[in-house]
C-alpha cells in the first residue's frame, strides 16, 4: 500500500470495519478512481449538505423569534448581521462617511471576515438583479428588514455564504489530507466531523480555518515563505492563526533553521499588513473597533469567567480578565516552549508536529478566552485532527463540544433556567464538560510528544506501519 489505511491502523475503524469484511488485506488493491482524497472529499460535502439541513428551519421558517431558533439549534449570525451592519445598501464596513455610521453600526470583525461579508453582499446583489438602493436609503433603519427585497436578499445572501463555506471546507479537507501523503486519512475526522456539521454555518470562522490547514499543508513541504503569508492572511480573518508562529518558533529554535523562522515571520507581518492596508486607509477609527471592542468586552457566552461570575454573583472588570488571560496565555505558552524543546528524541523520531505545537497552544488561549461561541471549535478542529489521528480520543473530544452546543442554544434560549429560580447551574457542567474534554486531548497529545511511541504518526517516521496486534504487544511489553 501506497499510504496508511485507516482499518489497519486504528481500532475503532478497524472494529467498525468488520461489518463490511474487516481491515484492509495485504493484497487489496484500490479503484483506480475512488483515491482517498476524492473519498474524504465527498465525505466532506455530504456532510456540509447535511448541515445545511441542520440549519434550514432557521433560514426557511423565519416568522418565529429568537428562542425558536435557539430551541431548533439553527441559529446563524448571517442573517440577523445584513441589515445592520449595512450590507442591504452595500455599505463598505469601513467607510467614515457620517450618514453611513450614523445609520449602520461597524463591522466588529477582522478585516478579513468584513471583506468576505461584503464582496458575498455585492453577489447578493448581483444574484437579485442589482436592485435600486435609492428607496433603501430614504428608509429608516429599524424598518429596511421588512421591505420584500431585503428579505428576500437576506436568504440569497446567507445562500452564497453556505456555498463559500462549503468552497472552504473542501479545500481546507484537501490541504490536510495533502498534509502527510503517506496518512490521508488522518483528515476524515475533520471530514465528517460533527461539529463541521453543527458549527461551519454559525459565522464567518471557516475562513481562518482554511488559512490554517494550507499553513500546515506549506510547513509539511518545507516552504517558510509561504507558511508565514498563509498565517499572515489567516491572522486578518481571525486573530487565532497568529499563534502558529510560536509553534514554528519552537520547531525551529529545535532545529536550528533560524532564517525559516525569520522569513515566515516576516512575510506573516507584511501579509497581515498587506491584507489591513485597505480597511486602514478607508477608515482607520473603523478599523479600530475590533480591537477595541475585544479589549473592552467582559466575561461572554461560554467562559470559565462567566462561571465564575455568576456562581461568585460578581463581575469581573474588563481589565483584569485581560491580565490575568495573558498572564495565563503566557506561562502556557512558555510550558509549550519548554515540552516542545524538552521532548526527547527517539531513535529515528520526528520532532514534534507543528500541528501539536499549534493544537496546545490554541487550546491554551481559549480556555481563558472572554467567550466561547459555539463555533470556536472549528479554530481547534484542523489542528487537533493532525495532531491526534485517533478516533478514540477525536470522538472524546468532540463529544465535549457536540454537548456544549446543544447546550449553549438551550441557555439562551432560557430552557435551562431552574424552576426555582436562580443561575443556571447545568450550563456551568456544560462550560466544565468542554473544558475536561479539551484538557483530555491535550493531556494526549502532550503524552504523544513526550513519548514518540505512542505517536501513530511517529510510528510510520521510524519504519514500516506495524499492525495494530503487533502495536498492543509492544505497548504491553
Amino acid at each position: 500500500m501506497t499510504h496508511v489505511h485507516p482499518t489497519r491502523d486504528d481500532r475503532v475503524v478497524g472494529s467498525l470495519s468488520e461489518v463490511v469484511g474487516g481491515p484492509m488485506g495485504d493484497r487489496a488493491t484500490y479503484h483506480w478512481w475512488w483515491s482517498p482524497v476524492r473519498v474524504l472529499l465527498v465525505l466532506a460535502a455530504i456532510g456540509f449538505a447535511l448541515g445545511l439541513v441542520q440549519k434550514a428551519p432557521c433560514s426557511i421558517d423565519t416568522d418565529h423569534d429568537q428562542n425558536w431558533a435557539y430551541s431548533h439549534m439553527c441559529y446563524t449570525d448571517l442573517r440577523p448581521l445584513y441589515v445592520p451592519r449595512g450590507f442591504a445598501e452595500l455599505a463598505w464596513p469601513f467607510s467614515d462617511d457620517e450618514q453611513t455610521r450614523a445609520r449602520y453600526e461597524v463591522m466588529e470583525y477582522p478585516v478579513g471576515i468584513a471583506y468576505w461579508a461584503w464582496g458575498t453582499a455585492w453577489v447578493t446583489h448581483w444574484l437579485d438583479g442589482s436592485p435600486d438602493l435609492d428607496e433603501r436609503y430614504r428608509t429608516p433603519v429599524d424598518q429596511l428588514g421588512g421591505i420584500p427585497g431585503v428579505q428576500r436578499e437576506t436568504s440569497i445572501f446567507q445562500l452564497v455564504n453556505a456555498v463559500g463555506f462549503g468552497a472552504l471546507a473542501l479545500l481546507s479537507v484537501w490541504l490536510l489530507a495533502k498534509v502527510n501523503p503517506r496518512r490521508p486519512w488522518d483528515a476524515a475526522a475533520f471530514a465528517v466531523s460533527p461539529t463541521l456539521v453543527l458549527t461551519g454555518l454559525i459565522n464567518w470562522d471557516l475562513l481562518a480555518v482554511v488559512f490554517v490547514a494550507g499553513a500546515l499543508w506549506a510547513w509539511s513541504r518545507d516552504r517558510p515563505v509561504l507558511t508565514g503569508v498563509l498565517i499572515g492572511l489567516g491572522t486578518a480573518a481571525k486573530l487565532y492563526p497568529l499563534f502558529l508562529l510560536g509553534a514554528v518558533l519552537v520547531l525551529c529554535i529545535r532545529q536550528r533553521r533560524y532564517v525559516a523562522c525569520l522569513l515566515a515571520f516576516v512575510w506573516a507581518g507584511v501579509a497581515w499588513l498587506v491584507a489591513n492596508a485597505p480597511a486602514l486607509l478607508t477608515g482607520r477609527d473603523q478599523w479600530k473597533v475590533f480591537w477595541e471592542f475585544n479589549s473592552s468586552r467582559g466575561a461572554d457566552l461560554g467562559s470559565v469567567w462567566l462561571v465564575i461570575d455568576q456562581a461568585a454573583n460578581t463581575t469581573t472588570s474588563a481589565h483584569t480578565i485581560n491580565v490575568v488571560s495573558w498572564v495565563f496565555f503566557g506561562a502556557w505558552c512558555a510550558g509549550v516552549l519548554v515540552l516542545g524543546l524538552v521532548a526527547r528524541r527517539s531513535p529515528g523520531a520526528a520532532d514534534p508536529r507543528l500541528a501539536q505545537l499549534g493544537f496546545l497552544i490554541v487550546t491554551g488561549f481559549l480556555l481563558v478566552n472572554k467567550v466561547y461561541s459555539p463555533q470556536y471549535v472549528l479554530w481547534l478542529l484542523p489542528l487537533a485532527v493532525l495532531a491526534r489521528p485517533r478516533w478514540r480520543d477525536q470522538i472524546v473530544w468532540q463529544a465535549g463540544e457536540v454537548f456544549y452546543f446543544c447546550c449553549v442554544w438551550w441557555y439562551l434560549g432560557g430552557y435551562l433556567n431552574p424552576t426555582g429560580g436562580g443561575d443556571v447551574g447545568f450550563y456551568w457542567v456544560a462550560i466544565a464538560v468542554r473544558v475536561l474534554a479539551e484538557l483530555y486531548l491535550v493531556g494526549v497529545v502532550v503524552r504523544d510528544i513526550l513519548r514518540p511511541d505512542r505517536d501513530p504518526v511517529v510510528e510510520l517516521v521510524e519504519g514500516a506501519q506495524p499492525s495494530m496486534t503487533t502495536r498492543s504487544k509492544a505497548v504491553a511489553v
